[in-house]
């Protein structure tokens, strides 16, 4: 584990070559904005699989949580399993489809909470539960997932009766929930998202006409819970939005959020470059004039994407600078020509802001062909992730090895 002896101010951190700022008061303002947002009775669940896309999981859901968010979302079960080590309470939801009995065990030991997608899953938890347990084994929530039209995970939305009702009948299990994912609530055009809304409205009502219906329902994800309230239900689940990044443009004046990530970096080596010098591997670019240039150290390996190269821009002294030549497995260039008095370990922002000057993932994704949940999650753990306080004060967060 890597540590800070100094960590009043960044500008002491001179050991670090790069790293990730995690802002936690935008994630507490992001949760305050979702629950002043969310019609009456919805609870919010804060989504932090894949390490909270990139963000820490274990400091952003005790973040999440201490800001008014009820539950947890994960994709596996040990990213549950992280959570409860570390000392977390609330309910977390595995939205992954889990079927082997090892991971049935964990969920029960580890008091997880499954998604069950087929009626065959839910015989492997029951079975499983009931060998695995000596005496009365422990009542297990399960929350069943509908197919509405994703085309991923979940059971045919027009066998909800049966398949509720098969679950219900099994020993050792609960059904505490019904949900469905929505596939395109993020797109201007509502109509593909009306249509699994009312098909999730189909299988409502007659599951209620069975006396079925389980106690919560929830369907939307971040865009849905920007787009419609109808869509609210018991619960929403919030992932991209809790870090600050609206999922679609016509989306992104309903809240104001503030990202919570930033990626920064420092200059370790300035040189100046004659006229014809061709800079990094291929040759991709050829100084025009003679020009100073500064590497940096972070690059590909990092999670800053290589297609990026001699398209991006840095923030250095709150003003816009070039990237040049091929960005490497640890370092890219820049052209710092127009900037005076620089030297070896001033500061880079390559994803936040300096000034009235802001870089975001969605820059990123736009000039790569991606989308800003992939920019996020891509960077790697060799960046150290550093909390920082709304003073820039900073400790560590969820420090790993640096690997060579």
């Amino acid at each position: 584990m890597l540590s800070w002896e100094n960590t009043a101010d960044l500008s002491s951190m001179r050991c670090s070559r790069a790293w990730v700022e995690i802002s936690l008061a935008a994630v507490q303002h992001n949760v305050g904005q979702f629950k002043a947002h969310l019609a009456p009775g919805a609870e919010l669940m804060a989504v932090v699989k894949a390490d909270a896309y990139g963000h820490g999981a274990v400091t952003v859901a005790t973040t999440a949580l201490q800001a008014g968010a009820t539950w947890l979302g994960v994709a596996t079960v040990p990213e549950g399993i992280e959570l409860r080590q570390a000392g977390l309470q609330a309910p977390i939801l595995v939205m992954g489809a889990v079927n082997h009995p090892e991971e049935v065990r964990a969920i029960a030991t580890w008091q997880l909470q499954p998604t069950l997608v087929t009626p065959k899953q839910a015989l492997v938890f029951s079975d499983t539960l009931s060998d695995s347990f000596s005496g009365q084994p422990p009542l297990l929530p399960v929350h069943l997932k509908l197919d509405t039209g994703m085309s991923r995970l979940g059971c045919d939305w027009q066998q909800a009766v049966a398949f509720v009702d098969f679950v219900g009948r099994l020993p050792n299990l609960q059904v505490a929930s019904l949900y469905s994912h929505l596939a395109t609530a993020d797109s201007p055009d509502p109509a593909i998202m009306h249509v699994q809304h009312q098909r999730f409205e189909h299988a409502i009502a007659a599951l209620r006409q069975q006396d079925l219906l389980p106690a919560k329902l929830h369907l939307a994800n971040t865009a849905a819970t920007l787009s419609e309230a109808a869509l609210h239900y018991d619960r929403v689940r919030v992932g991209l939005g809790l870090y600050g990044l609206s999922p679609a443009p016509h989306l992104s004046t309903v809240l104001d959020l503030r990202p919570a990530l930033e990626v920064k970096a420092r200059i370790t080596h300035l040189k100046t470059l004659d006229a014809g010098a061709g800079i990094s591997y291929g040759h991709s670019f050829v100084t025009p004039r003679q020009m100073q240039v500064a590497v940096v150290g972070i690059g590909y390996a990092d999670g800053v994407p290589r297609q990026l190269s001699n398209q991006m821009q840095v923030l250095i002294n709150g003003q816009r600078v070039n990237q040049v030549g091929a960005i490497t497995m640890d370092q890219l260039m820049l052209d710092v020509s127009d900037l005076d008095a620089l030297q070896e370990g001033d500061r880079v922002t390559l994803l936040g802001r300096q000034g009235d000057q802001v870089i975001t993932a969605d820059d990123w994704a736009n000039a790569t062909g991606t989308i800003s949940w992939e920019i996020l999650c891509g960077f790697k753990h060799r960046l150290p992730r550093i909390v920082v306080s709304e003073s820039c004060a900073v400790s560590p967060l969820s420090l790993p090895p640096v690997h060579q």
